[in-house]
């Protein structure tokens, strides 16, 4: 891959949604490595999946002979972009601190940080923790036109509904001063980001414009959105995040493979590091087969494996085929296993409760589990042979279930039929 071929692989993959001069950027590209930046707002104790999209265009940079400089926003973190729908939340400063350290730690996962093409990780708090009031404004503010910053779609759409505070509203200053900075510091040419950046990024190449006199870059990425016009990165319990404590491996894994055929152009194309011919192979078997869904369960591999690593995709996969399609359940481990069954719904049972150890019955639990609205139901389902337990199938409703037979000494997996299953828990 030579310097311009990542500009040429964004714009075939259709990932330029705005750029101030591609055909200048691409010429900057040509010449030489160049050092570009994305930032990342520690507003939560994980990155999502919006910020992957953008971790993602820095790690084709990277790969392409570019230098990335990875800005988590100490700063900026403690104020907050505008949202369209209203002022965000203060956090507190020891919680945003606790978030910046997590997140940073999240980022040096995708980099490489040795080498020719090194990535190096900034903080904008520190070079904004010494600047008085009256520098920033002296310095920075003058050369911003308050009209101009008005038309920001954000900011306007607040002022007609909930109004915007002046903490907000300066938000930009920071950015445009962060990318100042890292122009001075490491020679930052480029700044990317989704966009709905674009005002705070291109507010950046016009402050270097007004006090260094160059000419530096701004390029965004389409946000992302689903075939159905919900926002993407979300499910029904909640936001799609890259830590493993808020969204399990398994469940992330999930995310991908059941995505929408509408969605997989897009996913694919944003997500993937395949080149793009075999990005098109995919979009094609997904055509030609989509009940085979291969395109999902490749893009799923790839980036979980990004995100959590060999090990845990295997895990979960496996966790998939044992649940879905009657593979060995003694094969995942517990914690994949625990994850796989609160998506389904897991009911617990105290250790305590259990006599003699046996657990309550078939009809108990899958009246316990949702899996049946009534004993009276469940018997008859048992009796019709539809019911298994740890993939076994149980042919006595009424008796009690042996201790022995949890996995991990904790789990069962109660089956009804092929498609509806649900997790039992025994804890301490």
């Amino acid at each position: 891959m030579n310097r311009t071929s990542v500009l040429d692989d964004l714009v075939q993959r259709d990932l330029v949604a705005s750029a101030t001069d591609l055909g200048a950027l691409r010429e900057d590209l040509a010449k030489a490595s160049i050092t570009m930046y994305c930032g990342f707002d520690p507003t939560a104790p994980s990155l999502h999946m919006g910020n992957l999209a953008q971790i993602v265009t820095m790690m084709r940079f990277q790969q392409a002979g570019h230098k990335p400089l990875a800005l988590v926003g100490g700063s900026t973190g403690l104020i907050g972009d505008p949202r369209m729908t209203g002022e965000r939340a203060m956090n507190a400063v020891d919680v945003v601190r606790d978030w910046e350290a997590k997140i940073k730690a999240q980022l040096e996962h995708f980099f490489d940080f040795s080498g020719e093409y090194a990535c190096r990780m900034v903080n904008n708090f520190d070079w904004t923790k010494d600047v008085t009031a009256i520098d920033f404004l002296r310095d920075i503010g003058k050369h911003f036109s308050v009209n101009r910053m008005l038309d920001r779609e954000a900011v306007s759409a607040r002022l007609n509904s909930t109004g915007i505070s002046y903490t907000e509203f300066s938000y930009q200053l920071l950015q445009a001063f962060d990318f100042l900075e890292l122009y001075r510091r490491y020679d930052c040419v480029l700044q990317t980001g989704g966009s709905d950046q674009w005002g705070n990024i291109t507010a950046g190449t016009d402050l270097i414009r007004r006090i260094e006199g160059v000419t530096v870059h701004a390029l965004t990425t389409p946000l992302i959105t689903k075939a159905d016009g919900t926002k993407f990165g979300k499910t029904e319990s909640g936001t799609v995040w890259l830590s493993p404590e808020l969204t399990s491996p398994y469940a992330f894994f999930q995310f991908w493979l059941n995505s929408d055929d509408r969605d997989l152009p897009q996913l694919l194309n944003t997500f993937s590091l395949r080149p793009y011919a075999e990005v098109a192979q995919l979009l094609v078997a997904a055509t030609e087969r989509p009940h085979a869904r291969e395109a999902q369960r490749a893009l799923a591999r790839e980036v979980t494996t990004l995100v959590h690593g060999a090990e845990a995709t295997a895990q979960a996969e496996a966790a998939a085929a044992a649940l879905f399609g009657g593979g060995d359940l003694l094969a995942i481990n517990a914690e994949t296993l625990a994850a796989a069954l609160a998506e389904a719904g897991l009911h617990t049972i105290p250790r305590g409760s259990l006599v003699d150890g046996a657990l309550p019955s078939a009809a108990d639990l899958l009246v316990a589990t949702g899996l049946s609205k009534s004993k009276g139901e469940a018997r008859r389902t048992v009796a019709e042979g539809g019911i298994s337990v740890n993939n076994n199938k149980i042919e006595d409703a009424d008796a009690a279930i042996d201790e022995n037979l949890l996995i991990h000494k904790r789990f069962l997996v109660i089956r009804r039929g092929k498609k509806n299953f649900g997790g039992v828990e025994v804890v301490a």
